[in-house]
């Protein structure tokens, strides 16, 4: 049945150990101290709250259970299944368990139930010892017989004490009782046992006193203190007139170690003057020598042949002091004693040891240096010995394996390795040594022992990229945290050392961070985007990855830069800019004399998409079912297909898809309201010269009225300057200029504060140019110029802007200059007065002066006067609607006489027709 247990025992450990194998099994080594005595189902620990961080890792730690794994079928300690409690079996005797051991614990383990999240825990607990064991005598009664011719200091062995308790609670003195004769010497043996030897002190008389009895108390150290006691019954018997005499008190002998079983040494030859059982003499060891020389040494009782018993060895044992003691038989006889030494003779029967000892501490037979370290570096210390003496025991020492390290003696059997040169752990880690070690004997021995030099690293390489720039592409709308790519250094250093880290350097796009748009593993140098990219915003990102390693105590570091392409999918649809869309819609006018060929409209549309994603195409899909019109799909141009004045209809409603040629296409639909309107004047002249005069260049023109615009601005400021030279006096407004020279020649003349209604403005009326007199204090009205009809929406712009240029340039026409357009004049004779009156030098502008500043000043025509402003910014600085406002900041005479010019012509580089 205990078999059949031991068995299953086996099987169960085994299957729990295979479990332990397929899972994730977390262990822990639990220690703990009790007394030894302690009662039974005291608690010692509880598991649960000892191990609770690993059970924390467990899907459910409330339903773990614990199971002990202990042989036995009484187990001194048993383990509570539910809750891990570790209590006490069963009696726990330490003197029983370990006996004299220092050192005494109990060790089992325990496993986690169930087992598919097993986990086994290591549990040892030291037994600790209480003083619960007395010292003890083998005797209660211990009979001694002394002759009354005993001398003073007479010696006589007594029986030791034996404790089972260790440390203080041992055996630790004896004493004995008080008395006028005897004394005892606590001694202590070569094991350490002690002993108590009895000493007369002073000179017995039977004839007073035959017997004593004497308490002998053999105590320990422990808490509480626990003693033992025995009674000495000493009986005074009456003397031996002679005792045994040795020839000398001491003997020494020389024993060579290699000396046989049975050699003898000695040859006792007591002597006894008395005759028969008086002479007779006995040889024999005196009771307190130790066991150790019972079992070495034997002598003969009769003969008194000391002879070898075991063979001795010199190095344990140099030498033996034995105790001899002859007694005769006769009655009350005092034994002799005799002393003998016996020294061992070393012979070479040993071999020389090698101890070599490193600087680290670590595994053995390995020592550990740093790379880079200068030569005679410390490797290890060697110390070789002999336990042999004489030439036996001297020793030559060598050294055997590489040329980088050497041998060098210090004092006496010890050595120092070094290093013979720098070493570089990249070209060589480790280095195979041998030390070889042999004595002068004869014959001679020697011993080699090999350990390796292990060289340690350190950061002397910095991370390495293959390659100093990388390239790579990603399509954009991808997911945030989508992986890229992986950039990898390699750093041949070890540990920290050649652990590199990967950190992206700070660097910004578009105003942020770089950090915003990709992240880089630390451990693995792998990138991933951090937002969705969009080719539109950003085609290309460049940065700049930092690998860095861990070294000490200075870690180095190695860039390389990474340029990521973000290549466009096709994720626009195209946007109508022109013509202007509302709800998607556009209102296209086209005149009734349209000929087959007009050109109606311009379809312009952008994709923010580039390459084949943002090519685009026009189609008409809906309402041109009659093939009215036609459209170019490259250009999306919109022309008649057949005269309009031969359509019964009057409105289209046609439907427009522009799409792109990307994967897959997106497009967008417009609805075009086409409609007829009557014009006064046949556009088929015009459509027709538009068409026969191709020869006409567009490009031209439009370069001719950019040319025309920049030499009006020329000359204004050439008028500018002209004027701001003049000093002349004004009535009617404030001269800056007039002012500061006048201030100049009249220094006592008071300050005059400058008001914004000093400034006067010139206002025109309907857009037509004041007409002054050459007297300044009675100008002369100005006749209003009617306004005309125009035939057309274009011709009626085309006027507002022509006006718009006049009402501006009319503010700096001189006082006596009269001018009079009338919107019946055309528009190609109005721009000619008024580029003619440039060039004649009588259209130039009027300075205002601020402080040491020119600046000039521009009166807008409104259709209101109470709309008129003057607003200063109150510093020295002037702003835009300013009466000093500078030229310099975007002057609206730029911007208004390039809108004038520009709504003179269509966009084909007609001029608009106008109704008279």
């Amino acid at each position: 049945m205990c078999q059949m247990n031991a068995k299953m025992h086996f099987r169960l450990v085994f299957a729990l150990l295979m479990v332990s194998f397929n899972c994730d099994v977390l262990g822990k080594n639990l220690k703990y101290r009790i007394y030894e005595e302690q009662r039974v189902g005291s608690v010692i620990a509880r598991l649960s709250e000892d191990v609770a961080d690993v059970l924390v890792k467990l899907p459910y730690p409330p339903a773990v259970r614990f199971r002990a794994m202990q042989r036995g079928n009484s187990p001194l300690l048993v383990v509570n299944e539910d809750n891990g409690e570790i209590s006490i079996g069963a009696k726990i005797d330490r003197e029983q368990l370990c006996q004299k051991n220092l050192n005494c614990s109990i060790e089992f383990d325990v496993i986690t139930l169930p087992t598919e999240h097993l986990q086994l825990f290591h549990i040892e607990v030291e037994v600790l010892d209480i003083n619960d064991n007395s010292p003890q005598f083998s005797r209660s009664l211990i009979p001694i017989e002394i002759s009354e011719s005993a001398a003073v200091g007479t010696r006589i062995p007594l029986d030791s004490a034996f404790d089972p308790d260790v440390g203080e609670n041992s055996l630790h003195t004896y004493s004995l009782s008080a008395n006028d004769f005897f004394n005892i010497e606590v001694r202590t043996r070569t094991d350490g046992a002690k002993y108590a030897e009895l000493i007369v002190v002073r000179e017995l008389d039977r004839e007073l006193k035959s017997s004593y009895e004497l308490q002998l108390t053999a105590s320990d150290m422990g808490v509480p203190q626990r003693s033992g006691s025995s009674i000495l019954k000493i009986s005074i018997s009456d003397s031996n007139d002679n005792s045994p005499a040795f020839e000398q008190q001491s003997y020494i002998i020389q024993l060579l170690e290699n000396s046989p079983v049975g050699t003898l040494l000695l040859d006792l030859n007591a002597t006894d003057p008395d005759e028969g059982a008086n002479g007779k003499i006995v040889y024999s060891f005196s009771s307190h020598v130790s066991p150790k020389i019972i079992e070495t040494f034997k002598i003969d009782s009769e003969r008194g042949h000391l002879t070898l018993f075991k063979q001795v060895d010199y190095e344990i044992t140099k030498s033996y002091e034995i105790d001899v003691q002859a007694q005769d038989l006769g009655p009350n006889s005092i034994p002799a004693h005799c002393k003998i030494i016996i020294k061992v003779v070393d012979v070479n029967d040993n071999k020389p040891e090698i101890n070599i000892n490193f600087m680290s501490p670590g595994k053995e037979e390995i020592s550990y240096i740093f790379e880079g370290d200068p030569v005679d570096t410390f490797v290890a210390l060697v110390r070789v010995q002999d336990k042999d003496s004489g030439l036996n025991g001297e020793i030559v020492c060598k050294l055997h394996g590489h040329g980088h390290f050497k041998l060098q003696k210090t004092y006496e059997n010890n050595y120092l390795i070094l290093t013979n040169a720098t070493l570089d752990r990249e070209k060589r880690s480790e280095y195979s040594l041998t030390v070889i070690a042999e004595d002068k004997g004869t014959p001679s021995l020697s011993t080699v022992k090999h350990f390796t030099v292990q060289i340690n690293d350190i950061n002397d390489n910095p991370p390495h990229f293959q390659r100093s720039r990388y390239e790579f592409a990603i399509s954009e709308n991808n997911s945030p945290g989508a992986y890229i790519t992986t950039v990898t250094a390699t750093d041949p250093d070890l540990g920290e050392n050649g652990q590199v880290t990967y950190t992206i350097l700070e660097s910004f796009i578009l105003g942020s961070s770089i950090t915003t748009y990709v992240t880089i593993d630390p451990s693995n140098g792998a990138i991933y985007a951090l937002r969705i990219f969009d080719h539109e915003e950003v085609s290309q990102i460049t940065f700049v990855v930092e690998a860095r390693d861990a070294g000490s105590p200075k870690q180095l570091v190695s860039n390389t830069t990474v340029v990521l392409t973000i290549i466009d999918e096709n994720d626009n649809v195209p946007v109508v800019v022109g013509p202007v869309l509302r709800n998607n819609t556009a209102e296209i006018s086209i005149p009734k004399g349209a000929e087959s060929g007009f050109h109606v409209t311009r379809i312009r549309a952008i994709d923010r998409d580039s390459g084949v994603n943002a090519e685009l195409s026009c189609s008409i899909v809906a309402g041109n079912e009659e093939n009215i019109f036609l459209i170019d799909p490259r250009s999306c141009d919109v022309h008649t297909n057949v005269s309009m004045e031969s359509v019964p209809y009057t409105e289209w409603e046609l439907s427009v898809i522009i799409q792109d040629k990307g994967n897959p296409q997106l497009r967008t639909k417009v609805l075009l309201k086409c409609m007829i309107f009557e014009y006064a004047e046949s556009v088929t002249s015009t459509a027709m010269t538009s068409v026969t005069q191709a020869s006409l260049d567009v490009s031209m023109i439009i370069i001719i009225s950019l040319g025309a615009i920049c030499a009006v601005l020329l000359v204004i400021m050439v008028l500018f300057a002209t004027r701001c030279n003049r000093e002349k006096k004004d009535t009617r407004s404030y001269n800056c200029r007039v002012a500061e020279s006048t201030y100049q020649h009249h220094p006592k003349r008071p300050s005059r504060q400058i008001h914004k209604g000093d400034i006067t403005l010139v206002p025109t009326i309907n857009g037509t140019l004041p007409i002054r007199s050459h007297h300044r204090s009675s100008p002369s009205s100005s006749p209003t110029l009617e306004r005309g009809q125009m035939g057309s929406r274009q011709s009626h712009n085309s006027h507002q802007s022509l006006n718009s240029l006049v009402t501006i340039s009319s503010n700096h026409v001189p006082e006596n200059f009269s001018l009079e357009l009338t919107h019946a004049t055309p528009a190609v004779e109005q721009v000619s007065q008024l580029l003619s009156m440039l060039h004649q030098g009588q259209y130039q502008p009027r300075p205002s002066f601020r402080g040491n500043k020119y600046s000039r000043s521009y009166r807008y025509a409104l259709q209101d006067m109470d709309k008129f402003s003057l607003k200063d910014s109150g510093r020295g600085d002037s702003e835009a609607g300013d009466s000093d406002y500078d030229l310099g900041r975007d002057s609206p005479i730029d911007r208004l006489l390039g809108e004038g010019f520009s709504d003179l012509f269509l966009t084909d580089g007609r001029i608009p027709a106008v109704q008279l």
